[in-house]
């Protein structure tokens, strides 16, 4: 989710939004303008259907963030750390750091989302039969369920929005259903399943070949539609079932990756050699007679037996080449303070996150206040292809 940025906090839960919502939302905003609000309320201005329209959007993706946070207040009340929830535009996502522990947890995180969506489409089909909107099973999905002339404009406008958002969450709740990995559905099915036979990595196996199915059986029916001249529908369609497939094999390597981590320690992996610098070297000095000498990526820097920090290739590209030899390497490095550490015991999934989530190649390994090694993501890569090459034996 690079490429997306911070628009507040719920429950203590960071809310971020990515670039790409922005088209999702110019394109739901023009279809409600152009398209239903004139069908259903042909009297209303042009101003009248912009406002609605806007409006609509806002709410829309207001109760997708508000189906993410029902998913991560769950989450974090079984114990499974949150990162954020991110809107983009195949709608939402939170991002859990790890997996949860049990089944049961598996089921009520992935629950929470789809019944909170079903409630709330719910919840305004009431409220637009209770500003007197007309619905029969015959018209129950189509312009032909509004509300009459007869009553006021505010019944009218208020009505229509709340009939479209239950339109919409009871198809969110409905869709997210579908038993197919990544899907709350997908999810339900693979917590049922490790909770029928104890084993989480066969049953995300078999959820996420499920959801791969589903994500192609969604690109065959968008090429159809495309062939027969829906070709807006037929690439949407297409599109969720790219992001389903794909999400869905990855989900299933994430699970292998981690249990392949799982029982090692940063201890196992780390590079013992951790070469210091002094805190007053120049960055050029640096670069040509440690980092081009050694081939590391990093150093501590250390000033009277103290370390003072770290500088790694990162913060040195941070520096114009003109100015390498006037400037320290105290002056670029990350501080004590800011650097984040790992102690020798710390499991490997917990370090995989934090690497993660800090957008870092490396990190130091501390005992007793001294620098003891160095982790970093080839340290990673490598023990997992070992543990790979082993497994194929």
């Amino acid at each position: 989710m690079s490429g997306s940025f911070p628009i507040g906090k719920a429950f203590g839960i960071s809310l971020r939004l990515h670039w790409s919502w922005f088209i999702i939302f110019i394109l739901i905003t023009f279809a409600l303008t152009a398209g239903y609000f004139p069908q259903a309320y042909p009297a209303w201005t042009l101003l009248t259907r912009i406002i609605a329209g806007i409006l609509t959007s806002l709410l829309f993706f207001g109760s997708v963030m508000v189906h993410e946070l029902a998913h991560s207040i769950v989450a974090i009340r079984e114990g499974v750390h949150i990162e954020g929830i991110t809107l983009f535009i195949l709608g939402g996502v939170s991002q859990m750091t790890e997996e949860p522990k049990t089944a049961k947890g598996e089921f009520k995180i992935a629950i929470a989302g789809p019944g909170t969506s079903l409630i709330i489409g719910a919840i305004l089909i009431l409220i637009f039969l209770w500003l007197g909107g007309k619905l029969s099973w015959t018209t129950f999905i189509g312009v032909n369920a509004t509300i009459p002339d007869t009553n006021s404009f505010t019944a009218q406008f208020f009505g229509a929005i709340a009939l479209w958002l239950g339109y919409i969450n009871l198809a969110l709740g409905i869709f997210n259903l579908i038993p197919g990995y990544p899907l709350d559905g997908g999810r339900v099915l693979r917590s049922i399943m490790w909770f029928s036979t104890g084993k989480v990595q066969r049953a995300t196996r078999i959820a996420s070949t499920i959801g791969r199915v589903i994500g192609y059986l969604f690109i065959l029916g968008g090429i159809f539609l495309i062939f027969t001249g829906l070709w807006f529908n037929g690439i949407w369609l297409a599109l969720i079932g790219w992001f389903l497939e794909s999400s869905a094999s990855g989900s299933y390597r994430q699970i292998i990756i981690q249990d392949m981590l799982k029982g090692h320690s940063a201890r196992d992996i780390m590079t013992r050699e951790c070469n210091p610098v002094p805190a007053g070297l120049s960055v050029d000095k640096l670069v040509n007679e440690y980092v081009m000498v050694s081939g590391n990526r990093c150093f501590i820097v250390m000033a009277d037996d103290k370390i003072e920090g770290m500088i790694t290739l990162r913060d040195i590209q941070k520096v114009p080449r003109e100015e390498w030899q006037f400037i320290p390497v105290r002056q670029v490095m990350t501080t004590l303070g800011k650097l984040k550490s790992i102690k020798p015991d710390e499991d490997l999934n917990t370090v995989m996150n934090i690497l993660s989530q800090n957008n870092v190649n490396q990190i130091p390994v501390i005992e007793n206040d001294i620098v003891i090694g160095m982790v970093t993501r080839e340290n990673i890569i490598n023990f997992l292809n070992i543990r790979a090459q082993l497994n194929k034996r």
